[in-house]
């Protein structure tokens, strides 16, 4: 396997996307933070002491999403189209389920901007909250989907079929 981020003499080196075609990409990551069910319920109810949790985090995941390359070596500059945040309370669960689609027309992919805007978006819930609880607990950042690009498209989902199964082959639906 060709390492595309070490050069000949193993110098770390940023991938050349220039000769790649523009395409729409899009990423959709999730996670979520973990708590107990009163301070779920607070927030919820908009009751936290430093506001409304959700639209922060929000916010801040957008903002993450587009301050990745500042955050992440090697990652590249890219123009966001959009970048969407969405959070599901799971009372049954006691935890936020956090969602995020990164979009853009380029040379390369938005996963990484996806990733980090769940990540950062956890991250600001935690310190939303941290004052009402402090045993939250992140966890479960994952890629569930990316499309675009030479590679296509590719679901978590479908990998999960060939784990589960136990022999990592490809299906194919023809």
């Amino acid at each position: 396997m060709e390492l595309t981020h070490v050069d000949d003499e193993g110098h770390v080196r940023m991938v050349d996307v220039g000769g790649k075609l523009d395409t729409e990409r899009v990423a959709v990551a999730k996670g979520e933070v973990a708590m107990r069910l009163d301070t779920l319920r607070l927030i919820a109810d908009k009751g936290m002491p430093k506001g409304d949790v959700l639209t922060v985090a929000q916010i801040a995941g957008i903002m993450a999403a587009k301050r990745t390359p500042e955050l992440i070596p090697l990652c590249h500059t890219i123009l966001l189209t959009r970048v969407d945040m969405a959070f599901r309370i799971n009372e049954e669960a006691s935890r936020i389920e956090i969602t995020a689609t990164a979009r853009s027309r380029g040379k390369t992919g938005v996963e990484m901007e996806a990733l980090t805007a769940v990540s950062v978006a956890a991250l600001t819930i935690y310190d939303m909250a941290k004052a009402v609880e402090k045993t939250m607990r992140i966890g479960n950042i994952r890629l569930v989907h990316k499309s675009g690009g030479k590679s296509g498209e590719w679901n978590a989902e479908d990998g999960e079929r060939r784990r589960e199964r136990g022999d990592g082959r490809e299906e194919r639906g023809d």
